[in-house]
């Protein structure tokens, strides 16, 4: 079995637009922007809808990088898809 790790390396922007109430239907959506050697970067956005029918409003967005590393954690190149 091929076991890849990742950790976090940075969380280079995160920003709170709103806070998520108790009761509200939250989902989080990411993308990839940018694939390095050993890293990738992934935006993430998270948005509420505070009640069934309403719109759903943006509540936080962020961009993490994380790192493929080894199992002494050193950094390891990401294979192609």
């Amino acid at each position: 079995m091929n076991i890849n790790r990742v950790v976090t390396i940075a969380i280079t922007a995160m920003t709170f637009h709103r806070p998520v109430c108790v009761g509200d239907d939250v989902s989080c959506y990411d993308s990839i922007e940018k694939i390095g050697t050993t890293s990738i970067t992934i935006k993430i956005e998270s948005w509420a809808r505070r009640g069934p029918g309403t719109t759903p409003i943006k509540v936080t967005e962020g961009q993490v990088t994380y790192v493929r590393v080894d199992l002494d954690g050193y950094p390891q190149p990401i294979a192609a898809a």
